[in-house]
């Protein structure tokens, strides 16, 4: 990490080129902004027609512009752009903004533009923001670069948008709610700086202690993991990703497919780099809200103090939801609380202080549950009432919470008479809430977060003894394997197959069935079929030479019936397994992220189920344990009920090899082990069926 890109929020001088004198121009706002809210470095507006704009001198080319110069903001129709970036780089600037649109957002020729800025800024050595941006703040310093009307507080929230118009709407929103930022940064098409290389600067950057983003797509998403595993150790990032419903462009011809829907691997990416997903904009700032404060709990024990029952009721429900829990309070703190209260409060948890509480009841209850063991987190909430102060209140809460180190979240219950407590709060580090059902999602991501970071941090993935050599050759020259040239890929990579072989006739059935022990499945081998159950591909139980030659027919004849154009190509004769419990583990390929693990309860109504996991490949055995223990074939596998465990580190396992396969071979698109059969704890797993999809 570095502060390489400072001087897209610092800059000792920014020259905006492209400058207009009519006030109706989106550059005359930007100049504006510009020396609106305190920024100290030097303004050089750029325009050939023009001597001043804004009280600022102008200059006719950027060659002209005196030092100190470090960004360039350029505001020009597209096609003049890439000139004008040469002339930057030619005058030594590092670092510019392209607001203007008309690049790869429109197709054609603006795709060609595009690919030019890049190889000039390849050139000189240059980082870019744009095009098709808004520009960038930094609030600390008083830079603006945008046209967005109004700012936001100062504060520590880094936020980071591909949306310009995401920008202007958060900025209009968060105005006067005391939700304070550091810097915030509009990327439009990031044809270079992306929101990872904005994430990696904001980590080190001091005055940011919380990174907010909103993202529609992120294109390294390999990178992405390996930065933000890193960032959040040091700091929280918060993310709404849009698009979640979009089922993207992907082969659905397994299982996999079908559930690996184009939102599963963001979802995967963000659960094993520790990032918090949010769901709306607002539940954006409201965790961003909780998680800057700085404090993180040691549980989800929640002492609630209030002055309304209602409220508190409403709270105590959104907590519960969120997997957080209203412990009793201990006898000494009753005693503490029934002491300073009025006799008539109520001193189990919630605490209910009743309508006239005062603030230095507020104090008194917010600084004796902090030093209740049984207690991780403080709550009080205010119903604003005519005789009592808020914003007493709100710095009474401010001093009891600095008692301790356990978070305080305030809950001012409304909007007109709370404003000027609830900055109060804000401006104390309390993050503040209005409405109960905000602060059970934002405390829940909290909760997330405090575990997640607490964690071991397992970087290393496991070492797969493998046949690659065997693997390659298995898979030379094929579009797709089924279930015969599955198994012995799997057995390549140590996955166990129950035993089995393929005849082609049924004399051969006959022999096989001599040759194996006890009851035998038996399954068509069709290159054109994958789900062999949809079409009577399979008969189980099949014991005897007799039985297995009349199997094989029967096989042969249905399958044709029912599939007429498949070209059958025998019968896969294997051992019944023994007993176990079924789970699936797979593979799809993301565009974005790359190898997309899957596992869940397996058989054949795995779709019907949906009950299913995904991370990124490469897998730590965390991953895989995590994935596993989400699902509810997870808590099946633990023993449910009394009966005992199945083997999951053999899932597990199983789970690193298949993982080590896909990235092995990158022409593999999707693979798919269903069922794998589980037996008891350290009695391993078999591989019941497998197909694999090559691109």
């Amino acid at each position: 990490m570095s502060n390489e890109l400072q001087p897209f929020f610092s800059p000792k001088g920014a020259a905006l080129i492209g400058a207009s004198s009519n006030a109706q121009k989106l550059s005359y706002g930007i100049l504006e902004n510009m020396g609106r809210y305190g920024f100290s470095g030097a303004i050089y507006p750029v325009n050939p027609k023009a001597h001043e704009i804004l009280g600022h001198t102008c200059y006719p080319d950027i060659s002209q512009v005196p030092d100190p110069v470090d960004l360039a903001v350029i505001v020009l129709p597209a096609p003049a752009t890439p000139a004008v970036l040469q002339a930057c780089g030619e005058r030594g600037i590092k670092f510019v903004i392209i607001i203007s649109g008309g690049f790869r957002e429109v197709g054609g020729e603006g795709i060609s533009l595009e690919a030019e800025v890049l190889r000039i800024a390849d050139q000189y050595d240059m980082r870019i923001i744009g095009p098709n941006c808004v520009g960038t703040v930094g609030l600390h310093s008083g830079f603006n670069s945008t046209f967005i009307n109004g700012l936001p507080d100062v504060g520590s929230i880094g936020f980071v948008s591909q949306s310009g118009a995401v920008c202007g709407g958060v900025v209009d929103y968060v105005i006067g709610k005391g939700v304070g930022f550091s810097v915030f940064a509009s990327l439009g098409n990031e044809a270079d700086i992306t929101e990872t290389d904005m994430i990696a600067y904001l980590a080190d950057d001091p005055n940011t202690k919380v990174i907010a983003a909103y993202v529609e797509a992120i294109n390294d998403g390999p990178r992405f993991i390996e930065v933000a595993k890193k960032v959040t150790r040091k700091k929280p990032i918060v993310i709404l990703k849009s698009g979640r419903t979009q089922d993207g462009a992907r082969s659905v011809s397994s299982h996999t497919g079908s559930m690996a829907g184009a939102h599963a691997a963001y979802q995967a990416a963000f659960k094993q780099s520790a990032v918090i997903e949010a769901n709306t904009i607002s539940e954006l700032f409201d965790i961003a809200m909780v998680l800057g404060s700085g404090k993180l709990p040691k549980g989800n024990r929640v002492a609630i103090l209030t002055n309304a029952g209602g409220p508190a009721a409403l709270l105590a429900d959104s907590l519960s939801v969120n997997g957080l829990t209203i412990p009793d309070l201990s006898e000494e703190t009753r005693q503490t609380l029934r002491a300073g209260l009025v006799p008539s409060a109520q001193v189990q948890n919630p605490v209910d202080m009743l309508g006239g509480a005062s603030p230095a009841e507020y104090k008194l209850a917010v600084s004796t549950v902090l030093q209740d063991p049984n207690v991780d987190i403080a709550i009080p909430v205010l119903v604003p009432q005519s005789l009592v102060s808020v914003e007493d209140v709100a710095r009474n809460i401010i001093e009891a919470a600095g008692t301790s180190d356990k978070p305080v979240i305030a809950f001012l219950m409304g909007d007109h008479s709370i404003q000027q407590g609830r900055k109060i709060l804000h401006d104390a580090g309390i993050p503040t809430y209005a409405y109960p059902e905000r602060i059970g999602p934002a405390l829940g991501a909290l909760l997330r977060y405090a575990k997640r970071i607490s964690t071991a941090d397992e970087s290393a993935t496991a070492k797969i003894k493998a046949n690659q050599t065997a693997a390659a050759a298995i898979l030379k020259g094929k579009t797709s394997l089924g279930e015969a040239d599955t198994r012995p890929l799997l057995k390549a990579y140590g996955i166990p197959v129950v035993h089995g072989a393929v005849a082609t006739s049924a004399a051969q059935a006959a022999q096989m069935a001599q040759q194996f022990a006890g009851k035998l499945a038996m399954k068509i081998v069709s290159p054109h079929i994958l789900h062999k159950s949809d079409v009577g591909g399979i008969l189980l139980n099949i014991e005897g030479a007799d039985a297995a030659s009349q199997a094989y027919e029967q096989l042969i004849r249905q399958v044709s019936k029912a599939k007429p154009d498949a070209r059958l190509e025998g019968v896969l004769i294997e051992q019944m397994a023994r007993p176990g419990i079924e789970v699936i583990i797979g593979m799809q390929r993301d565009v974005q992220f790359g190898p997309l693990l899957m596992f869940g309860m397996g058989g054949i109504y795995v779709e019907l189920l949906t009950d299913v996991s995904f991370r990124v490949a490469p897998l730590t055995r965390q991953d895989a344990t995590e994935m596993i223990m989400e699902t509810k074939a997870g808590k099946l596998l633990q023993g449910l009920r009394g009966a005992q465990p199945a083997d999951i580190d053999a899932v597990v396992d199983t789970l690193l090899k298949l993982s080590q396969l896909a990235l092995d071979f990158p022409q593999i698109n999707e693979i798919e082990i269903n069922p794998l059969s589980v037996a008891g704890q350290g009695a391993g797993v078999l591989a019941l069926d497998g197909r694999v999809i090559l691109s």
